[in-house]
Parts: structure tokens; C-alpha cells; sequence
């Protein structure tokens, strides 16, 4: 009788849906529980799908929290496919998960100084991070978040993340609206423009040195490419993560993440 051979693991499990908020009619957080274990480090993205369609999203939750936690913004078709059939689950639904997290867009431990600069749902893997290293770190690390968005009410996690600068000493926080004047902005009163042009200022304003300093950047990949070539030839170490509207795009450039393709969100 021949042996039966080991079968190979399926690359796929499930995970279902345990909570959900909505917080403007396009962005949305999810909370998912793998029907396996699931490890990562803080920065790294789940590719998670449904009817057959996947895709990557930086995971928000620290490691130590029990389900995954997704910040999602919805792109309309015919550029978003998967984010119109995740917008229409709800607590209780289940979605395909990929086993493995990958990612190497992660903290780098040299530095003391981490400057953190994101739009939106770019600003994922950077609560992750912090999450997890608020928890954790015995050293002096210091973690500097810049956000920009369109409207206030995009901007998804700040408040915890002022209320993570008001608590702890080595944590910052700015956050600012690209357009102030609309009526949806109305009351805000915080910074103004697009988050890659307040960096440079921050940066002096903080006294950071290219020595102990490392900048990342997340999100929109144009806004990605202006803070590179702001911070080209500075001696400033600059790691990136681009989120794109286009897989093809994404495929065709190695430009957006500091060491491979741009991750596609759509």
C-alpha cells in the first residue's frame, strides 16, 4: 500500500468580522478574528479578501491585542473592487485571510527618534507601532506622528493618539486638514496644508538629527515622493510604504516602500 502524502497547507483561513465602526460614509475600521493564530510585528500588512478578490492592509492592532484591527477607506469602482464588498459586511461575516503577515516596513531599532508621516489610513501601521512599543520598550525612544487628511473627520485615531501625547513624554502629535475653508472642516482649529509640507518645520522645530532620526512615511504615494526628494541628500534615512489607487501602478514601481512594490488598497 503506498503511503498516503502529507497534503500542503491551504495558503488561505477565515476570519470573521467581531466589530465594526463607521466614522464618515467612505472610512471604516474593521475587527477580525482569525479562525487560526495569527502572529506579526507591528508595521507589517494581513492580505485579507472576499469573493475571490484580495488585498494587503497595514494592520492597526499591536501584536498583543487578541483580533486584527483594519482601517479602511472605500474606493468606488471601477478603481476599488475589494474595499465596495468590504464596506457592505458586517459583524458576523467572514473574509479570506493569507496566513502569513509580510512587510518589511517596520521600526528600525538604531534610531532614538522615529518621525512618523502618514495620510488618513496611512497613519495604520504607525498605532501599531506605538501600541506595541508604548507597552514594551525599556529604551528612550521618541516617536513623532504627522497626519494630514482632507477633513477632520477622516483622520480616524486622533484622539488616542493625542491622548497618547499628553500622557507620554517621548510621544508627538500634529495633525492637519488640506482644506480648512470647507464647511465640513468647519471648528477646526489645528494645523493647515498638506501634511508633507509641515515636516521640514517640525523636524527643525523638534531639533532632530539625520544620526539618531529616521522618517517614515505612509499613505499617498505623491505625498511620499515629495517628503523623499525634501529629504534627499540630507543624510536623513527615509522608509516608505505607498498606498495606491492602481494595483498596476503599484506592480510597475518599486518606488513607493523603501525596499519593494507599493502596496495597493483598493
Amino acid at each position: 500500500m503506498t503511503p498516503e502524502l502529507p497534503q500542503p497547507k491551504a495558503k488561505l483561513a477565515t476570519a470573521s468580522i467581531v466589530r465594526r465602526v463607521d466614522f464618515t460614509p467612505d472610512h471604516f475600521k474593521l475587527w477580525l478574528e482569525p479562525s487560526e493564530p495569527f502572529t506579526f510585528v507591528p508595521g507589517q500588512y494581513c492580505t485579507i479578501g472576499a469573493d475571490g478578490i484580495e488585498r494587503p492592509y497595514s494592520i492597526v492592532s499591536s501584536p498583543r491585542e487578541p483580533s486584527i484591527e483594519l482601517f479602511i477607506e472605500l474606493i468606488w469602482p471601477p478603481a476599488g473592487r475589494l474595499t465596495p464588498l468590504l464596506h457592505r459586511l458586517r459583524v458576523g461575516d467572514t473574509v479570506t485571510i493569507r496566513r502569513r503577515a509580510k512587510g518589511v516596513f517596520v521600526l528600525q531599532p538604531e534610531f532614538r527618534n522615529h518621525v512618523m508621516v502618514a495620510t488618513v489610513t496611512g497613519v495604520a501601521p504607525f498605532v501599531s507601532m506605538l501600541r506595541y512599543a508604548l507597552a514594551t520598550q525599556d529604551g528612550d525612544a521618541a516617536f513623532y506622528v504627522l497626519q494630514g487628511a482632507s477633513y477632520a473627520d477622516e483622520l480616524g485615531y486622533d484622539a488616542e493618539l493625542a491622548a497618547l501625547a499628553a500622557t507620554h513624554a517621548n510621544v508627538r502629535f500634529v495633525a492637519t486638514c488640506s482644506r480648512p475653508q470647507e464647511q465640513r472642516n468647519a471648528g477646526w482649529h489645528g494645523e493647515i496644508g498638506r501634511v508633507n509640507t509641515i515636516v521640514e518645520r517640525y523636524v527643525r522645530e523638534w531639533r532632530l538629527k539625520p544620526s539618531d532620526t529616521c522618517l517614515y512615511a505612509c499613505g499617498n504615494p505623491q505625498m511620499i515622493e515629495d517628503v523623499k526628494v525634501r529629504y534627499a541628500d540630507t543624510g536623513f534615512r527615509v522608509e516608505s510604504e505607498g498606498f495606491w489607487k492602481n494595483p498596476q501602478a503599484a506592480r510597475r514601481s518599486g518606488r513607493s516602500r523603501g525596499r519593494s512594490p507599493g502596496i495597493s488598497r483598493p
